[in-house]
């Protein structure tokens, strides 16, 4: 390079940085801004009134095992199972993470109707097939509850709650900001206890920087499901019992505003939580530290389970059965 380029180079860096930054802190103060007008006590206290009124779709299928119901009703999608034989009173209600929607538990919950348990995986707005009820770019963590929150208060009795990876975090939510009185809680690769950005960053920058990098000019989740390589780069094994392209063909778009809930100041994870609690963690894990959760079912004083050779999504690896078994087994003796 010749001497003459170097100042127009410096230059040219320099402004790049300056726009980056200053592009940096004009989101940040955005974020800020939304997270402020968020009162979550208002939110929880009001119901939240969906657009789509009344049932727009249901079917119906059943084998000599289970039956299952597909329903969206008043703007939300629901895929309950109900065994034949059921051996338990108490309902699973699941929740799906980022991206997802209820279809993401379908071979757990087969498995499950097998063993006697109903449940129900439902879809949050603007996930799977229920429709978008705010911009996804503006939902928040405490949206998601409020949905969260009427999903258990329409069940006749307390469920068992299981959440995988943002619903993981949308447990422990509900566990602190409405009520730990539940039967059991299930927390599948969940975001940790304390501060899920920092337990992330540098997992996510190092399997996807490019993805990091559109996320932050977008300000939106979405662009880390990019490509079936992006999805499945951060989500499967190798392994996994779905492709890249059929995983990445069912995601959908997500905010980014809630990764930046699950922080101090804004969150503080509960103590003394009274619910029995199982901390399910996947041992190659791109997304969420192995360490950040076991510090943080040792925080919940959860029982601890490590499953090897699986990735983040769990309920889609090789071994979803022998996972899916070991949290039988654990249920079946906690709840009565």
């Amino acid at each position: 390079m010749s001497k003459n380029n170097r100042p127009f180079t410096s230059l040219t860096l320099g402004m790049g940085l300056g726009l980056l930054a200053g592009w940096s802190a004009y989101q940040y103060a955005w974020v800020a801004k939304q997270l402020k007008r968020t009162n979550i006590q208002q939110l929880l206290a009001e119901p939240q009134n969906a657009l789509y009124a009344g049932l727009t779709f249901s079917s119906t299928r059943q084998n000599d095992r289970y039956t299952v119901r597909h329903t969206i009703e008043n703007g939300v999608e629901r895929i309950t199972y109900t065994p034949k034989q059921p051996r338990f009173e108490t309902p699973i209600l699941m929740l799906h993470g980022m991206w997802h929607g209820a279809w993401c538990w379908q071979q757990w919950q087969a498995l499950f109707a097998e063993w006697g348990w109903e449940s129900i995986a439902f879809s949050l707005p603007g996930h799977g097939r229920s429709p978008v009820q705010r911009p996804i770019r503006l939902c928040t963590l405490e949206y998601y509850l409020s949905f969260l929150k009427e999903e258990v208060k329409r069940l006749p009795g307390k469920p068992v709650l299981m959440g995988h990876s943002m619903g993981g975090a949308l447990t422990q939510w509900y566990l602190k900001y409405v009520g730990d009185d539940l039967p059991a809680t299930v927390l599948v690769a969940p975001w940790v206890s304390h501060n899920a950005p920092l337990d992330a960053a540098l997992l996510f920058l190092r399997a996807d920087p490019l993805g990091c990098l559109l996320c932050t000019f977008g300000w939106s989740s979405t662009p880390f499901m990019r490509s079936p390589a992006s999805a499945a780069r951060l989500l499967l094994s190798n392994k996994a019992i779905y492709t890249p392209a059929e995983l990445h063909a069912r995601l959908g778009p997500e905010s980014a505003l809630i990764l930046w809930e699950h922080l101090p100041p804004r969150w503080h994870p509960a103590t003394n939580v009274r619910a029995p609690m199982l901390w399910v963690a996947a041992e190659k894990d791109a997304v969420v530290s192995v360490s950040g959760q076991r510090a943080s079912a040792a925080h919940y004083k959860a029982d601890f389970l490590l499953v090897k050779d699986a990735a983040h999504n769990l309920m889609m690896e090789h071994n979803y059965r022998q996972t899916a078994q070991a949290v039988n087994d654990w249920l079946s003796q906690v709840v009565h």
